[in-house]
């Protein structure tokens, strides 16, 4: 539970209509089962006890004593769990002579609460009326058990030792009823909201339900446990088919059909709470007329099952990862031409190095003189070969230049660099800062002098994990007209020009060819001389690998996560690929190189924001320049 995870569970006991005795077994048992592999919030059917297919015989004073049994023998066979587990079960209310459809939710023996169903079907194949009330409303406490409980569906129940955690409770059609009770409890502060359905199979309901579910885990930033009926109920009429599913704020953790047993995953409270906290349209209100029942548990780490991507801004789906490119491929397109447009550009200067982002960059470039119907001669390509230049990315760049159509220019600055330095003093046998950047800014300083040349704009190269690690040169490749790669994560940078090579494989294949090549090609600034002709100056070499700065980028930024919680995750995510000690070498790297470098950050040109994460003043991020990154790196002390 540490670092805010919560193991969750729903869970499908094979069952027994009417047979409480049977039912209570299976129950605790699937209990103790979910304790053993470290759950702690459990939820379980409606009405699960007896089985929700009884019909007429939950009039029967019997049945409703033999539920109460059930419930009373699966206290006594849990009293040793800490779990917090749902049950559903029918109670009657002596006191207002009804009968609710309730979930009764236990932990070590106690009940904490009973929480009866508000929306009641009563249409098609469902009549729930002939023999409940709605719950709507209700505010008692009554006898079960040998105790005196809450019944009421305004209760929350919240973990003294983990304030995060507070777990709301609705039941089956609460969930499909136009204002779920769900909204009002995620208001008054639930993080996890547990559904005990009944939800009987047709042919294309999982996926409306399923939809249901991640829809509302998403509206409401929370958790959501949804535990379907499943084998055992009767099929006189219906068929359960035990449809389970774990959400988190939109998506799907866990899931099975046709199965009996747990569905098992980790619920990441501390990320909820963040993101309302971020999200200010979040309309928190703790004024709800909720109670918040208090219970204590024990605190300890949680083993992860939930998937980790190593690629948080890269889909595994290849069919998702090909349509994230496309929509990134336009998006930043459409950008740069609404600039092209407004700023009645006559040509984009792009400076092309046969590297990965100066070819995304022309390529969307590209794309958005296609989307105004100009040439693309209009596109100035410009190589600029100098020191560091191999053969292999000066001709990448030409052929990428000829095959796409460009105008292309050709400028060696080795003759204006040298006077440059000779002009400052610096020895060309000095390979310092001011040897490799000041190639960058005369780089910088030919394009823009081209693009007033040709009444053009220059177009920025620079990606987004660049931008996090300062990697560029300040006045340099770091400043242009307007910056259509800033938006776009270098692992991802990857998979747009591989995405836009196979798109383009039949139609040009030597376009493909050179695009293939360029993505073989060492990520390097080629600021220091060849060695024997190949590149001597290799960034991940230097930095580190940007595969890890993006994972530490996206949950450090994106997510708000402690340096410990982001190690945490990128062991789970790679640990079989590097050790602990490398993971925090470049994890402290990161935090030094992103505090230190925000001076860069502040005064980006523009570009547009293409995903969750973006480091522009203007499009999201905003931090001094001046701040220290101390308490960050603290925090990692110790854990080599």
């Amino acid at each position: 539970m540490r670092d805010g995870f919560v193991k969750v569970a729903a869970g499908t006991p094979k069952i027994r209509v009417a047979d409480c005795r049977y039912n209570a077994e299976q129950i605790f048992t699937l209990m103790r089962e979910a304790d053993k592999q470290g759950v702690k919030v459990l939820a379980l059917p409606e009405l699960c006890l007896t089985g929700y297919t009884c019909a007429d015989l939950f009039l029967q004073p019997t049945l409703l004593r033999g539920a109460e049994e059930g419930l009373a023998t699966i206290l006594e066979a849990t009293k040793n769990l800490d779990m917090v587990a749902a049950i559903g079960l029918p109670v009657w209310n002596k006191w207002d002579n009804k009968l609710y459809n309730c979930a009764a939710v236990i932990q070590s023996g106690e009940i904490l609460g009973l929480v009866p169903k508000t929306c009641l079907p009563n249409y098609g194949e469902f009549y729930e009326g002939r023999w409940f009330a709605s719950g709507a409303g209700v505010e008692t406490r009554i006898p079960l058990c040998g105790q005196e409980v809450s019944l009421s569906s305004n209760d929350l129940f919240a973990c003294a030792d983990m304030p995060n955690l507070v777990i709301g409770v609705e039941i089956c059609e609460d969930l499909w009823a136009p204002e779920p009770p769900s909204i009002r409890l995620a208001r008054a502060g639930a993080t996890i909201i547990l559904n005990l359905s009944a939800s009987n199979e047709l042919a294309g309901k999982a996926a409306y339900r399923r939809g249901l579910v991640s829809g509302q885990s998403g509206r409401l930033v929370c958790g959501y446990v949804y535990a379907d009926a499943g084998e055992g109920e009767s099929t006189t009429d219906l068929v359960f088919a035990g449809h389970n599913i774990v959400a988190e704020n939109g998506a799907i953790l866990a899931e099975r059909r046709f199965a009996t047993g747990l569905t098992i995953s980790e619920i990441d409270v501390d990320r909820l709470v963040y993101e309302r906290q971020r999200m200010n349209t979040y309309r928190a209100d703790p004024s709800q007329e909720c109670w918040r029942m208090s219970f204590d548990m024990d605190l300890a780490d949680t083993h992860l099952t939930r998937p980790v991507s190593p690629t948080p801004f890269v889909p595994q789906d290849q069919s998702d990862r090909a349509e994230r490119c496309n929509e990134i491929l336009y998006t930043a397109a459409l950008g740069l031409k609404k600039r092209l447009e407004h700023t009645h550009a006559k040509t984009a200067v792009v400076g092309l190095s046969g590297g990965l982002d100066s070819t995304l960059a022309v390529l969307i470039t590209a794309v958005s003189m296609e989307m105004l119907d100009r040439p693309a001669s209009d596109i100035i390509a410009v190589t600029m070969p100098c020191f560091g230049t191999t053969d292999r990315t000066k001709s990448n760049a030409v052929l990428l230049a000829e095959r796409l159509g460009c105008t292309l220019k050709t400028i060696d600055i080795g003759e204006a660099v040298r006077r440059h330095f000779k002009d400052i003093g610096q020895s060309m046998e000095d390979h310092d800062v001011t040897f490799e950047n000041g190639q960058a800014r005369e780089r910088t300083q030919v394009l823009m002098d081209i693009a007033n040349q040709t009444g053009g704009l220059v177009i920025g190269t620079g990606d987004l994990s660049e931008l996090a690690l300062g990697w560029c040169t300040y006045n340099g490749d770091h400043m242009s007209n307007y910056a259509v790669n800033a938006g776009i994560p270098k692992t991802l940078v990857r998979h747009l020009v591989s995405f836009i090579s196979d798109d383009k494989e039949a139609e040009d294949p030597q376009l493909s060819t050179v695009l293939a090549d360029i993505l073989d090609t060492p990520v390097s600034p080629e600021l220091l001389p060849a060695i024997e002709g190949q590149i001597a100056q290799k960034t991940e070499d230097l930095v580190g690998p940007y595969e890890l700065h993006d994972f530490y980028l996206y949950y450090a930024i994106r997510w708000g996560f402690g340096p410990r919680k982001v190690l945490r995750l990128a062991e789970q995510a790679m640990g079989k690929r590097y050790d602990r000690s490398t993971l925090l070498k470049w994890l402290k790297n990161f935090y030094r190189r992103f505090f230190s470098q925000q001076f860069k950050r502040s005064c980006l040109p523009d570009g547009p924001k293409v995903g969750s994460v973006a480091l522009s003043p203007r499009g999201d991020w905003r931090m001094p320049s001046d701040a220290m990154a101390s308490l960050w790196l603290e925090e990692l002390e110790g854990l080599e």
